[in-house]
């Protein structure tokens, strides 16, 4: 019997486990490390962010799945891997932490025979001074920091009521920074919530961006056919902002945040200051802290990994100038080039390249997004993995068998801009490939006919049946694998 290690069960790692566990059945083990009880629809926060959800609306606990379905589960945050074992155990392991109630702190050695990093990102708030809910600023990147974002809320409503003028600020707390669709989700659903009770009016909402234009999302915006004519995402994302009174900061990069001020630069070399009531700033992602040791004992992590933290897989990772890069850099197997039974999938592959043009200001800094890898393209690189690892162990595969790179993979992305299923809206988006194909569709990078984007209360309803499609997938219940990633 072998043992399949996945770290982290998050979209790509959960996904990875259901679909390992259905293919290999009993003969073989799978076992999941991840360090929270509980699974997060995270898409779904800033609904929690806004008071629209509770925790509990967009969680359950792992372990009860894991039990039904016949996985192995340690709660439990992976801290290092021998992929050659050591001088006393000849197998592969990874050394975990367990997090616990009744373990806390214990470490435990767990051999591998195939190991599937899918740790995600760890959240740098730590890149910026003041940044995040232990400094000066709010954050939705768990249910607990959107629960605190949302008493917040509550507070700048109960102010407004009293006829204080409020400045919400509302974006991404540094020029690396990703997910910028969470961001702008984020700050439609406030603006939506400050009109619902009645107190738009006297609350100015900013929204403040590294993204060169508006529409940009970390994937250098999409161009699509529209009524018979070429538009953008940049002209339907700046309709919105100027139809809902939103103003936007671009091309910035926030070096601190104080108390009510944050301080700011911009691609131009400016340097600024904003006074804020209620800043909710995403931070910038790094990888996990994930220690690599050979058989020797000798430190091999910056030969697995990229200086991000993110593992190496199947990329070209060559230094080279943005307009040579190609779709065919980007991996397709998130196999690592070291060692043949390690695996990364979802935010824990280091990506080659960023999407979106990267660019740095007079002093150097650098203030354009890195590329997203959530959601749907995570989730099929955690069922591709899986089947090309069964297929490994049960028909003697010797390479992968199953690819997903995201230059041949589309996507859609809802984004909430105000919840409710009468009033509510959405910008339902697809693209395809995600990464630009510029020898496939010379001037756009991406398909016109399969790139679409659009406002309205239909992608809302769509948005609010998906939150409840993705959550009983994930939980495994009867036809769960015919949901698509």
């Amino acid at each position: 019997m072998a043992r399949v290690v996945i770290l982290g069960a998050g979209v790509s790692g959960h996904t990875a486990a259901l679909h390992l566990k259905r293919l290999l059945g009993k003969r073989h083990e799978v076992l999941v490390v991840a360090p929270n009880a509980d699974w997060n629809w995270i898409p779904s926060n800033i609904w929690v962010g806004v008071g629209r959800m509770t925790t509990k609306d967009v969680t359950f606990p792992l372990a009860p799945v894991y039990r039904r379905k016949g996985i192995t589960f340690r709660q439990a945050k992976a801290v290092a891997i021998w992929p050659e074992g050591d001088t006393v155990d000849p197998l592969p392991t990874v050394e975990v932490v367990h997090t616990s109630p009744g373990r806390a702190g214990e470490v435990e050695r767990i051999s591998y025979d195939y190991l599937i990093n899918a740790t995600g990102p760890r959240l740098n708030f730590g890149a910026t001074p003041g940044l995040g809910p232990d400094g000066n600023s709010l954050s939705v990147c768990t249910p607990a920091h959107a629960e605190q974002a949302a008493a917040e809320l509550g507070k700048v409503i109960e102010r407004l009521r009293a006829g204080e003028p409020q400045r919400l600020v509302i974006g991404v707390g540094h020029g690396t920074c990703t997910c910028e669709g969470a961001a702008f989700e984020y700050a439609f659903n406030v603006e939506h919530e400050l009109r619902a009770h009645g107190v738009r009016d006297l609350a100015e909402v900013v929204y403040l961006t590294n993204e060169y234009e508006l529409g940009d999302f970390g994937v250098g915006g999409m161009v699509f056919e529209q009524q018979g004519f070429l538009s953008s995402s940049q002209l339907w994302t700046e309709s919105l902002f100027r139809e809902r009174d939103v103003h936007a900061i671009l091309r910035a990069h926030v070096e601190r945040v104080e108390p009510g001020k944050l301080y700011y630069e911009t691609l131009d070399g400016v340097q600024d200051s904003l006074a804020f009531d209620f800043a909710m700033l995403l931070p910038p992602f790094r990888g996990q802290e994930l220690a690599a040791y050979d058989r020797t004992g000798e430190n091999i992590t910056d030969r697995l990994f990229a200086p991000n933290g993110f593992l190496k897989v199947d990329a070209d990772y060559s230094a080279k100038p943005f307009e040579q890069w190609r779709a065919g850099d980007w991996p397709s197997t998130y196999q690592s080039p070291s060692y043949a039974n390690l695996f990364a999938v979802g935010i824990a592959f280091a990506p080659p390249h960023p999407i979106s043009v990267p660019r740095k200001s007079p002093a150097g800094t650098v203030i354009s997004p890195a590329p997203p890898r959530t959601g749907m393209p995570s989730g099929v690189m955690g069922r591709q993995v899986a089947r090309s690892i069964a297929a490994m162990l049960t028909a003697g595969a010797q390479t992968p068998t199953h690819t997903a790179s995201m230059a041949a993979m589309g996507a859609a992305c809802i984004a909430s801009a105000g919840t409710g299923l009468r009033h509510g809206t959405a910008a339902a988006m697809t693209m395809y490939p995600v990464v630009p194909d510029y020898v496939r569709f010379p001037g756009t990078g991406r398909s016109v006919k399969d790139t679409y984007g659009e406002v309205g209360l239909a992608a809302h309803w769509v948005k609010h049946l998906l939150h409840f499609l993705f959550i009983y997938k994930a939980k495994a219940l009867p036809g769960w694998r015919l949901i698509p990633e």
